[in-house]
């Protein structure tokens, strides 16, 4: 009766065991790990499982595949970013190519001296109103230089005349670019040349002022002696 139960239990525990063997044998993945951390060779089965980008069985190596897939990830994006091209609107891109910009020295003051003369033409030619504050100066300036005044005061006059001079000046510019792009009614262009008429509306104010201010009491002195 024995052997006979030993007999009987023998085939059934090889038969648990071969299932058992075949269970650890099916959980085991094919690029998992399986040597012991202190086998020789363990760190070079990790590092090609890193290569790899496999995820691992072990809980350290896996954290260290997620750690270097983010790291190779934000390396790659910054290095992308860096070289990445400006757009044309960076303030940071180089400005194209300008074939005026490249005279130096006296050739950019002859060409300089060239421009601001033709400025002055079209000015007169196109623009009434520089005209008209063109012959106001063309009266105030010799009066300014005549005037007994003090060389600050003979500053002032002049510089109130000329300052109104340059503010229609880039009134007109400003204008002249407005209508360059459209020539249709706008409420942004209709402010820019608001906006250009008052600066020329200030320093006509400045210029009535000081001449006020400085010439008035000579005026006033000058008609009551002859009278």
């Amino acid at each position: 009766m024995r052997s006979s139960r030993s007999s009987a239990e023998g085939p059934s525990n090889g038969a648990l065991r071969a299932v058992e063997s075949s269970r650890d044998t099916a959980s085991i993945e094919p690029f998992d790990d399986v040597r012991e951390p202190g086998v020789a060779g363990h760190a070079d089965s990790v590092h090609r499982v890193n290569g790899a980008r496999i995820k691992s069985g072990s809980a350290n190596v896996s954290g260290g595949v997620q750690h270097d897939a983010t790291h190779d990830t934000t390396r790659d994006s910054s290095h992308d970013a860096l070289n990445e091209p400006l757009s044309p609107d960076d303030p940071l891109a180089p400005l194209p190519f300008n074939p005026y910009k490249g005279n130096r020295g006296l050739t950019r003051a002859w060409h300089a001296m060239k421009n601001s003369l033709a400025g002055f033409r079209v000015a007169i030619r196109e623009e009434s109103a520089f005209r008209q504050e063109l012959t106001l100066a063309a009266i105030l300036i010799p009066c300014g230089l005549v005037v007994p005044v003090d060389p600050v005061s003979r500053v002032l006059l002049l510089g109130s005349v000329l300052l109104v001079l340059i503010v229609e000046l880039l009134n007109s510019s400003v204008e002249a670019a407005i209508d360059r792009i459209s020539l249709e009614r706008h409420e942004l262009s209709r402010r820019a040349k608001d906006l250009g008429s008052a600066a020329v509306m200030v320093a006509l104010g400045m210029c009535v002022m000081t001449w006020g201010v400085i010439v008035g009491p000579l005026v006033v002195g000058w008609v009551r002696a002859w009278l």
